[in-house]
This record gives C-alpha cells, sequence and structure tokens, in this order.
C-alpha cells in the first residue's frame, strides 16, 4: 500500500511538515521511510522531520518545529498581527532565557532572539494562522504593545509608531493591556498612550 497520499495529507496540515512519530502512527516502518527518503518522495529536514518534495513549506511552522519554546514577538508578530506591514527579513523570537538556540540558528540565520525570565514568557501566548495557512505560536497583540514600549530605545521608530497606531485605531482590549502593563511596568507609558491615541 502506498502511503504517501496519507503523508503529504498530514504535511499540509503542519505546514509542510511531518514527523516520523507522525509517519510511524500510519502503520510505516522506519526502512520503508528510508525508501521513501531514497526515491526522493520526501526530504529529511532535519532528525525526525520530514517534508514532501515538492510541496510548499511554512517557514514559520518549520522554525517552531525546531523549537518548541520560540513564540513569534515583536516584529513579525506585529506583522503577522496586521499590525506592521513590513514583511519580516529577520524573524523576531522569544524564548525563556537559558533555552539552547544555536541548531535554530543552523536552521535560519535570519533570526532575532529575545531571552525572557521563565515568569515572563508564557504571558500572552496565543495561536494564529501564519501567511502560508500553518498554525503558529505568537504573543498577543497586548504583550506586542507592552514589549515594544518596554524596550522603545531598541526599535525602530516607524515600526513602533505603526504598531501603536494600529493597536488604538483597531478593536484593543484595555483591560487586558493595563494587566500586562503593570506587570511589565510600563503602565504609566502605556496609559499615556490610552489618553492620546483612544
Amino acid at each position: 500500500m502506498d502511503y504517501i497520499e496519507e503523508i503529504k495529507c498530514i504535511a499540509r496540515n503542519s505546514g509542510g511538515y511531518v514527523r516520523t512519530s507522525q509517519i510511524e502512527e500510519l502503520g510505516i516502518s522506519r526502512p520503508m521511510i528510508k525508501r521513501y527518503k531514497e526515491s526522493g518522495l520526501l526530504e529529511q529536514v532535519s532528525r525526525g522531520i520530514y517534508s514532501v518534495t515538492n510541496e510548499i513549506l511554512d517557514e514559520y511552522v518549520v522554525l517552531q518545529k525546531h523549537c518548541n519554546k520560540a513564540i513569534f514577538s515583536y516584529g513579525t508578530a506585529l506583522y503577522l498581527w496586521g499590525m506592521s506591514d513590513r514583511t519580516p527579513h529577520i524573524f523576531d523570537i522569544t524564548v525563556p532565557q537559558g533555552t539552547h538556540t544555536s541548531h535554530l540558528k543552523k536552521v535560519n540565520e535570519d533570526l532575532r532572539f529575545h531571552y525572557v525570565k521563565s515568569d515572563f514568557y508564557e504571558i500572552g501566548i496565543t495561536q494564529t494562522i501564519s501567511p502560508q495557512g500553518g498554525n503558529v505560536f505568537l504573543y498577543d497583540k497586548e504583550r506586542c504593545i507592552c514589549d515594544l514600549v518596554r524596550n522603545k530605545d531598541k526599535i525602530e521608530m516607524q515600526l513602533y509608531s505603526q504598531a501603536i497606531k494600529e493597536y488604538f485605531k483597531g478593536k484593543s482590549n484595555q483591560r487586558k493591556l493595563l494587566k500586562y502593563s503593570k506587570i511589565f511596568n510600563v503602565e504609566d507609558k502605556v496609559r499615556v498612550y490610552m489618553e492620546v491615541l483612544m
């Protein structure tokens, strides 16, 4: 029996990638996976991760497949939320302090890492659909705004201004924004923006 169509289906639902464990759940043995690879039907992306040859890959999904702690943040999250019109050429990724990231840099050199204390890491994690249709993790809009305000001196002014304006122009969650701003110690600055832009 030829399982390649089933593998393609799994890959399409996972941003173009399939794990060895997912293939094995179909009843395919490792020697058969090796044959698919040798025949050119599967391409090994990294250890335990394959793509189906000639299928379109989702670069956002592959980054998170390589590191399940990688959360899109800053400019990349702003782009995914439609709060920036700049397509990211460098992906902003936040991980907990102490996370080993050298393996990710081997996969993609265009990464900018932001390290945070584990207490702050999970605040605002949510999901959205990438431009290629894959499911990815990123920080919610309110967390993005707090990160921008906290690190204003490290953010390009045009990106900063556009994101702030887009957030307050759209449907904003003031209660959540104030809650986060207290946690990140930027409440006074956020309140100023709320008074001016709302």
